[in-house]
């Protein structure tokens, strides 16, 4: 009897077949399977992720640059906002009415969430976070930027954030980007190219209780993850008008606030951690977790972090005339959008002009034109003076910034990306991927997938979305090594 083909065996067409089927978590998983499947998947780092608003949820769509298509994930629950993105993760915020705002790292692709202690402060703005690859309950560091001149962490174990004081910045300054790097290393960069490092406290893990006794208080019942209710093993009981209690229906288990004409149906919020629920002459009353207020959480239990100018002495104190080279000295004032990356070892800072077109006068004579946003790119040269300075060419890789934590890509072989370039967030109206050309210096759309929606429901962009930060393209490039951020160690799915 002849032996059946291996799955390694399979012709790329039914594979790729097969492959148009999986949800992104198996598609992922697919392509570490073998060599041949690996060769036959395209990969599905870069994505943007794209969000289609609902009711009371909103879906995140994954859409792959590589792959051509887009990939759903969980649905999140409305009113958080996403301020940070990192190895398959999101930082989100969610701000509920008269409480203070619960931050949560929520791994959409397979529906996991650890919520944040409590971020207590006088200001709710929070404009990005970032935090170390593949979090844990038990193991996490998480550094925000809080309003203009604050820096805030967490770490396991932490009964609450700790606020750093003041970073002592030049007038007007303000930070503007956030990058996490090795070792609990964060570079924080300014709105006028000023750089600072913060050494965050070495993580400790948390050590799991071993019996209740140990458990000291509970965490806030709070969850934004959209659960569907056909997949929820329980059923719940409620009360109709003469004070039986009968199951609830499906189709009201799991509803949050929301009034739908269509399905005569109201849900009524009552102080009793309640909500009652009518349809017709049945009422259902169905309890709702409360969670806990952010004050009975305890102490702060942060060990200390210490930050520090990024610049040597001989730069200090930071003046753009002194750091930039001609005409960057000048070009630092009209860039507000600002971010860092880390490629093959070096810094980089990458400038967006985002108002308008601008003639600047140079001081030495001469003039500078900045179009609508144009990008700059300066790479850091310790052993120089200037020690920023202007980079034309990319060597082939591709940098993307926005509130993802920056990555830069080896683009080569990539399918659909191109190398020398800057993708960004941004654009007319409303936030959409755009491309830069190092070679054109021209910004344009980035042709993103399509995703399948109702009609009605716009979907706006988000981030840049990859599974893993550590990208490693070595079948394609003749194991050229990509990194987002030197010497970074990852775990899980490598795109």
């Amino acid at each position: 009897m002849a032996p059946f083909p291996r799955w390694a065996d399979l012709q790329p067409d039914p594979l790729c077949r097969i492959g148009d089927l999986l949800d992104l978590k198996d598609y992922a998983s697919a392509r570490g399977a073998c060599t041949a499947w690996r060769c036959s998947f395209a990969p599905t780092s870069p994505a943007l992720l794209l969000a289609v608003a609902g009711s009371d949820w909103w879906r995140p769509y994954a859409a792959s640059l590589p792959t051509r298509r887009s990939f759903g994930l969980n649905a999140v629950a409305f009113g958080s906002r996403c301020v940070g993105s990192s190895n398959g993760w999101l930082a989100l915020t969610v701000t509920k009415p008269a409480r203070r705002p619960v931050f949560i790292l929520l791994n959409p692709v397979a529906a996991v969430e650890i919520v944040l202690p409590p971020l207590i402060y006088e200001s709710n703005w929070v404009s990005k976070v970032v935090f170390t690859p593949n979090p844990t309950k038990e193991d996490f560091a998480v550094a925000a930027i809080c309003d203009v001149d604050r820096i805030a962490y967490v770490t396991a174990g932490a009964r609450r954030w700790a606020i750093l004081g003041p970073i002592g910045l030049t007038g007007d300054d303000q930070l503007t980007d956030l990058i996490y790097t090795d070792n609990g290393k964060v570079y924080c960069l300014t709105k006028y190219g000023d750089v600072h490092l913060l050494r965050l406290p070495e993580r400790r893990r948390r050590r799991k209780p071993t019996n209740a006794d140990d458990a000291g208080p509970s965490e806030p019942e709070f969850s934004v993850i959209q659960r569907p209710t056909a997949q929820v093993p329980r059923i719940v009981f409620g009360t109709d008008n003469a004070g039986t209690q009968v199951p609830v229906p499906p189709e009201f288990q799991g509803l949050s606030n929301v009034f739908s004409e269509s399905q005569g149906l109201h849900r009524q919020c009552r102080h009793d951690s309640s909500t009652r629920i009518s349809r017709g002459p049945l009422q259902f009353q169905v309890p709702v977790r409360v969670p806990l207020p952010p004050e009975s959480q305890g102490p702060d239990m942060n060990a200390p972090a210490t930050v520090e100018p990024f610049l040597c002495e001989a730069n200090l104190p930071f003046k753009p005339a002194t750091v930039f080279a001609t005409p960057y000295d000048t070009v630092s004032a009209f860039t507000s959008a600002k971010n860092l990356v880390f490629c093959e070892g070096s810094l980089y800072q990458v400038w967006r002009n985002s108002s308008c077109t601008v003639t600047l006068q140079l001081p030495g004579g001469g003039q500078c034109r900045v179009s609508d946003n144009e990008i700059f790119v300066l790479r850091y040269y310790p052993q120089r003076q200037p020690c920023w300075d202007g980079v034309k060419d990319l060597g082939g890789y591709s940098f993307f910034v926005g509130k993802n934590n920056a990555v830069s890509m080896y683009a080569e072989g990539v399918p659909g990306l191109r190398g020398n370039c800057v993708y960004w967030i941004g654009g007319r109206g409303r936030d959409q991927g755009m491309v830069f050309d190092m070679a054109t210096g021209r910004s344009t759309p980035c042709q993103a997938p399509q995703i399948g929606v109702a009609p009605g429901h716009v979907p706006s962009t988000v981030c840049w979305f990859f599974l893993s930060d550590l990208v490693s393209n070595s079948s394609s490039n003749g194991g050229r090594r990509d990194l987002s951020i030197s010497d970074v160690k990852s775990s899980g799915d490598q795109e």
